[in-house]
């Protein structure tokens, strides 16, 4: 539906609306409490509801319900003695769906043989094993994020020490999420306690990334970032882990919701299925490709994804969850009505894209005494196709630019045992992982040119080769964790863990990948914190790279070792109230055995992020990198209708190649900035404002002479990598605007909200596009000469085109619970 007859019908409701309600509308908040340590229900906890008279306390099983609740926004707080207050603020109750919330609390630090409760801490999201490092976002705060149109992806960007979008000018499309000067795929994504590679549409094979997220907003509980300090149970993450925590379905009646906004519809159904059994299901739809159109975008993406979780509680001891999501992604490009010959011609060397991914798990939580055990089984599949052809049109061989045709499985185990002795915490476990992957690969980086005699001028250079590999990996951990001093006032836990595989030459040996890691907090006052952390972490190079074949199909990948990285981080966190929450940390961040591409003797950390693959070509482990840095944190949680997020980082990242002299990597725009602002303005309306910068990405020139001498064969301009990110884009700003429009009936609520990305219309700064001037008719390229295009460019006429742009993406809809 065009944008103006749609806000017009909009509008027409919320005057309409308003007239149909006969009486205050109330809803339903319940869940179960947990201890986190021992993952035990408790009995007895206090549940409030702050600034009204409602409050409850759990029952035998754990359980709490908050019943007639008048519909609006309120912070949720537990209490209960040896146990650290919790805070869940911004708490939506509406009277379409039962809010379901479960809480885990943490047992509080002993003092003179009697605890402590401190009601600032109740905002406090660190743990003992991370204690730094942390933040953490709950479902209403995803759900009303301005410019996040639901993708918890986007939302995740206003975090801080996280440079999200891409690189060369992508900030404003991509959902990569850059953090502390470190790539994309050095972060891992875990949903329910199981790995999922793949968190977005149209992902970059061997990182991540992408324009849209798949996760389901209205699944989620929370999310919890750890950008260093991660528990040894955590492998492969060099950078982040991301924790997604999905609620359980409504277990007293089937519920769910509608979704419709200018780029998608969506789904969503829950309810019981049996006594001990509920579900959640979803289907979404995107129609941005429509959207794009109609605002004259080149970019033409379409998807769809889908996502279930099934809990069964076994018995009182034993809980399963099956979970599940998947997507189907078709990206191409149109020509927009106003463009030039030049630049359509550039569009056209655009490949197009179809990609599908799954994940689907089992995972089995049983409680022991004092603590719990933990079985995680899932199984991962990737398939992508890329096509490119001279011209982007036509499906003559002759003229094929790229060719891939690669998958991914992977087939993963996870076990793990968690106990509680005392002022002792300990954990342990093992994983393994058996993987596939094959890849067929062809790219034409240059044709052979010849002069007018006939002589070759320049070889031709095609990239061509065909794999199959399956390999195992594994890996053993083990954490403990302890209360020092007698006023329990020092927190130490220290971990340790080793990964191998079957593939890489020395693979098995674990001692090369032993990666200890300790951290510390120390109470100075009952609201100010003292944090450190140190730690190695390790990385296996991803598929793509180890299952590289050269021409005579040699794997030459085989030697690459482990990247490895080392974190020094300190910090202090200050809670001057139970809704406020500052935090300072200064980072080091030291990489080593890196990989290095062989052919341009380049760290694959300057290449940036807006590829369709990372890691088709051979490579060594000879990189290292550094990234270094302060972040500040300031986050206000609802208070008197208000909430507030600030956050600054300001870094370095460089990394070396086969040279070994450090550069800017392509993730080194070295100044973040975000804010978020919120506001409840009464009568279920909301507003949001979000700001973002990001100073200029570097990027690497165009080597002119070889781009001139090579671009009528390969449609593209090469790069001077003797110049390598020695060039930088202007700064990134961007202002998201949302408004909120919440009607309650009974059983039934509608929420019409409008959400501006860009609102201003700053330019995104690109990197500039190489081509040669082309007639008015695009029925060729002009030359000095009035000749056709010689072979090496020499008559043609060489331009750089501007890529910056400013776009305003407005999208308006409304959402039905019911």
């Amino acid at each position: 539906m065009p944008a103006r007859p749609l806000f017009r019908l909009l509008f027409l409701l919320l005057l309409v609306f308003p007239f149909t309600l006969l009486a205050q509308s109330v809803g339903q908040i319940s869940g179960t409490v947990r201890d986190r340590a021992t993952q035990e229900a408790l009995p007895g906890v206090t549940v409030v509801l702050e600034g009204n008279e409602f409050g409850t306390a759990t029952d035998e099983q754990g359980r709490y319900k908050l019943s007639g609740v008048p519909t609006g926004s309120y912070n949720l707080r537990a209490s209960f003695v040896g146990y650290e207050p919790l805070l869940r603020a911004n708490v939506s109750v509406t009277s379409g769906n039962a809010n379901i919330i479960n809480l885990e609390l943490s047992a509080a630090a002993k003092q003179l043989g009697e605890v402590t409760v401190t009601a600032s801490r109740a905002i406090r999201v660190a743990t003992a094993e991370t204690p730094l490092s942390v933040q953490r976002l709950n479902t209403e705060e995803i759900k009303t994020y301005p410019g996040g149109n639901f993708d918890i992806s986007k939302v995740v960007q206003s975090l801080p020490g996280v440079g999200g979008g891409g690189t060369g000018g992508t900030a404003g499309f991509r959902n990569d999420i850059i953090i502390r000067g470190g790539a994309p795929n050095e972060n891992v994504y875990y949903l329910d306690g199981i790995e999922v590679p793949v968190i977005n549409h149209f992902a970059t094979q061997g990182s991540t990334g992408g324009p849209a997220g798949i996760l389901n907003v209205s699944f989620i509980e929370d999310v919890t970032l750890s950008s260093s300090a991660f528990e040894a149970r955590y492998d492969n993450a060099l950078s982040s882990v991301l924790q997604f925590r999905q609620r359980d379905g409504n277990p007293e009646r089937v519920q769910g919701n509608v979704r419709l906004s200018g780029t998608e519809v969506a789904g969503t159904l829950e309810g019981p299925l049996a006594k001990n059994t509920t579900f959640l299901v979803s289907l979404r739809r995107s129609y941005l490709q429509l959207l794009f159109k109609a605002i004259d975008l080149p970019i033409r993406p379409d998807y769809w994804d889908s996502q279930f979780k099934i809990t069964t509680k076994l018995s009182e001891k034993t809980t399963l969850t099956a979970l599940g999501l998947g997507a189907i992604d078709h990206f191409e490009v149109g020509v927009p009505r106003k463009t030039s010959p030049d630049k359509e011609y550039v569009l056209r060397s655009t490949p197009t894209y179809d990609q599908w991914n799954y994940t689907t798990g089992l995972a089995l939580r049983h409680l022991l005494p004092g603590g719990f055990l933990n079985v995680a089984l899932s199984r991962t599949q990737l398939e992508n196709k890329l096509d490119l052809f001279e011209g982007g049109t036509g499906n003559d061989e002759a003229n094929r630019v790229l060719l891939t045709r690669s998958g991914e499985t992977e087939n993963k185990l996870r076990v793990d045992i968690n106990r509680t002795a005392g002022r002792w915490q300990y954990a342990y476990g093992a994983s393994g992982q058996l993987i596939h992957y094959d890849n067929r690969f062809q790219q034409r980086l240059r044709r052979e040119i010849r002069d007018e005699q006939g002589a070759v001028v320049a070889p031709g250079l095609t990239v061509s080769f065909a794999s199959d590999l399956d390999f195992v990996r594994f890996g053993a951990f083990a954490q403990v964790t302890r209360t020092l001093l007698p006023t329990g006032r020092l927190t130490v836990s220290a971990g340790i863990r080793a990964d191998g595989n079957s593939f890489i030459d020395d693979g098995r040996d674990l001692l090369r990948t032993l990666s200890p890691r300790v951290s510390a907090a120390y109470a100075l006052t009952d609201k100010l914190n003292l944090t450190a952390s140190v730690g190695r972490y390790y990385k296996i190079p991803p598929s793509t790279i180890l299952g590289f074949r050269d021409a005579q199909g040699t794997l030459v990948n085989q030697r690459n070792r482990y990247i490895r990285s080392d974190h020094y981080v300190a910090g202090l966190e200050l809670l001057p109230r139970p809704t406020t929450r500052f935090t300072l940390e200064g980072f080091y961040k030291k990489y080593s055995d890196y990989p290095v591409s062989v052919r341009d003797g380049i760290s694959l950390a300057n290449l940036g992020g807006d590829f369709a693959a990372l890691g088709n070509e051979a490579v060594t482990s000879t990189g290292r990198g550094r990234t270094y840095g302060v972040e500040f944190f300031f986050q206000q949680k609802l208070t008197q209708k208000t909430f507030a997020v600030v956050s600054y980082t300001v870094f370095r990242s460089e990394f070396s190649g086969l040279d070994g002299r450090y550069k800017p990597s392509a993730w080194d725009s070295r100044h973040l900035v975000s804010g978020l602002l919120g506001r409840k303005l009464g009568r279920n309306w909301e507003v949001g404002l979000k700001y973002r910068f990001a100073a200029g990405s570097p990027y690497t020139p165009f080597d002119l002479d070889a781009s001139r001498q090579n671009y009528g064969t390969i449609g593209t301009g090469i790069l001077d990598f003797g110049q390598l990110n020695t060039q930088r884009l202007g700064s990134f700003q961007q202002v998201d605007f949302r408004l909120d429009k919440k009607y309650n009936f009974r059983r039934l609520t509608l929420d019409f909200y409008v959400d501006v990305q860009n609102v201003l219309l700053t330019k995104r700064p690109a990197t500039p596009s190489y081509s040669f001037q082309r007639t008015a008719d695009n029925s060729g390229f002009e030359t000095t000469d009035g000749q056709p295009l010689r072979p090496d460019g020499s008559n043609a006429i060489p331009i750089l085109i501007d890529n910056a742009s400013a776009l305003v993406t407005p999208t308006i809809g409304f959402i039905v619970e019911f």
